[in-house]
């Protein structure tokens, strides 16, 4: 029970210990976080939490931005969140943004998160028309701003149309020249073409480096009046101060550095700037509140501490930052020159495969084409062998024709003739048949030279056979990488040659000489034999 009840009043202890909190919402350039915050929290411990988060060690160029009745403030580092002029309602809300701005972007901005931050802040007040901007160098702005988001252009990848939906030009910009959105494109792609191998922390500092040498970089802007109740503008940046005429926000009419200064103090609503020349007249002007001579004040130290400290040896923690930052630079390249070389080695790998593949296929084809070149050549062989056989045969055949007609032409001249008539016509008869005999020798001789001439086709037909075979062989054979082309042994030019070597394989047999040789043999297989020629009967007379 005793136990029970020690329990129970712990529990209690532990539960009034709690510290009571409250919600804070933090928006930054690309993201929103929230925390539960202590009752009893300053700005600077918000602050401090916010960095961690962010994992930012360049705190000094930032604050916790809040707004007060259309007027903008900036969270205090040693007083109460709670006791500013903030919302009660949960979530409070602040925006984390830069306060203060480089002279020169390349050398101050160390970390990457801080150069990601500025450039994300100093593209929204381009494309917002809070930072002029004249339009050619908007065009190259925005081909970096696709470059940090994108990377390298690519045709495959990147093709028309794909940044319809990107805002990257101010409206001012836009509606100053009669183009259409995809001349536009057309014209930052150009460009965007151009940064190829620029990482995206190296395309945001090059977008920095030209920004920060725009007239309205880094500037905030106060309306005011002199002592006459001209209206005027305040601007305080990195540099100084500078007083504008309200329709000419570019170029100041005079300026204040801030080497130049000796004091600025305010009493109430008039704000009084000392140069350091006492020569120099005091320069004084109103604000409309009392707030914003607050905040102008607090620029001014900021703006000046900063400007004092650019100018004295870096302290050992921005050292540190620089030596870090330039290791994670250095190792960076090392990467990216690693991921190239390994790049282009794959691309090398792909085109060593694509050809490859190439001359596999270019390899498959010959063999094809080898194939149907023997089954031609042997096709050839056959039917050149059948015509020669026919050839031959037919010459017997017409030798056989022309002994029986010399023996016939011998048996008439033996024969007696009676008469004269008969005489007449056994030597008519015999006339005929030594024509015809003499003709048929004739025929068998060119049947007898045609039979030679076909047997050599024959020869050569089966030599070319075998050389085809012979280069079917050597192509089966051949080795995965591309050979060096053999120089063809020359064929006569008589018989019909077979071309295996290069990039094509080409047979010299035609598919009409095919068909003609196949009709000629097919003629010459039916029934041929001329007719012996009929000789007159000869009938004996007696006188």
């Amino acid at each position: 029970m005793a136990g029970a009840i020690a329990s129970r009043m712990s529990f209690s202890s532990l539960k009034r210990k709690q510290p009571k909190t409250f919600t804070v919402r933090i928006v930054t350039m690309d993201a929103e976080m929230e925390f539960n915050c202590e009752m009893k929290w300053k700005g600077k411990d918000l602050f401090d939490l916010v960095c961690r988060t962010l994992g930012l060690r360049e705190t000094w160029f930032f604050g916790l931005q809040y707004t007060i009745k259309d007027t903008v403030a900036w969270l205090k580092m040693d007083k109460k969140v709670l006791d500013h002029d903030v919302s009660k309602e949960e979530p409070v809300t602040f925006h984390f943004l830069a306060k203060f701005y480089p002279e020169n972007a390349e050398e101050e901005l160390v970390q990457e998160i801080t150069q990601h931050l500025f450039f994300l802040q100093v593209k929204k007040q381009i494309l917002d028309e809070k930072i002029y901007c004249p339009p050619e160098a908007s065009v190259l702005l925005a081909s970096y701003a696709v470059q940090a988001k994108y990377g390298d252009y690519d045709p495959s990848v990147h093709k028309r149309g794909f940044l319809a939906q990107e805002e990257l030009l101010p409206k001012r910009v836009i509606n100053l020249y009669q183009m259409t959105p995809e001349m536009w494109e057309e014209r930052i792609t150009a460009w965007y073409a151009e940064h190829r191998g620029r990482a995206r922390d190296e395309a945001e500092m090059e977008y920095l480096k030209i920004a920060q040498d725009l007239e309205m970089y880094g500037v905030n802007y106060f309306a005011i009046r002199n002592k006459k109740g001209t209206e005027l503008l305040l601007g305080v940046d990195a540099l100084g101060l500078h007083i504008y005429d309200p329709e000419n926000r570019l170029t100041p009419k005079i300026s204040f550095p801030w080497n130049e200064i000796r004091n600025i103090s305010y009493s109430d609503k008039e704000f009084t700037i000392k140069p350091l020349d006492k020569k120099i007249d005091v320069f004084k002007f109103n604000s409309s509140k009392l707030r914003v001579n607050k905040l102008i004040l607090q620029l001014c130290i900021g703006n000046h501490d900063l400007f004092m400290r650019r100018r004295k040896a870096d302290s050992l923690e921005v050292q540190q930052m620089k030596a870090q930052a330039r290791e994670e630079k250095a190792r960076k390249q090392m990467e990216r020159q690693r991921l190239a070389r390994e790049k282009q080695m794959r691309e090398e790998a792909e085109r060593t495969r694509d050809e490859l593949e190439r001359r596999l296929l270019q390899m498959k084809e010959e063999a094809t084409m080898a194939n149907e070149a023997l089954m031609r050549s042997e096709e050839t062989a056959d039917l050149l062998a059948e015509k020669a056989q026919i050839t031959e045969e037919e010459a017997k055949l017409l030798a056989q024709k022309a002994a029986e007609a010399e023996q016939e032409m011998q048996r008439i001249k033996a024969t007696a003739i009676r008469t004269e008539e008969e005489k007449r016509l056994m030597e008519q008869k015999v006339l005929e048949a030594e024509v015809l005999a003499l003709k048929m020798a004739e025929e068998s001789e060119r049947r007898a030279k045609e039979a030679d001439q076909l047997k050599q086709d024959l020869q050569e037909a089966r030599e070319a056979e075998r050389r085809a075979k012979q280069k079917l062989l050597e192509i089966a054979t051949k080795p995965t990488y591309p050979p060096m082309n053999p120089i063809p042994a020359p064929l006569p030019p008589d018989i019909p040659s077979f071309n295996l070597v290069g990039d094509s394989l080409s047979f010299d047999f035609k598919d009409t000489d095919m068909k003609r040789l196949s009709m000629e043999i097919e003629k010459e297989n039916s029934p041929c034999r001329a007719p012996s020629p009929e000789w007159p009967s000869l009938k004996s007379s007696s006188r």
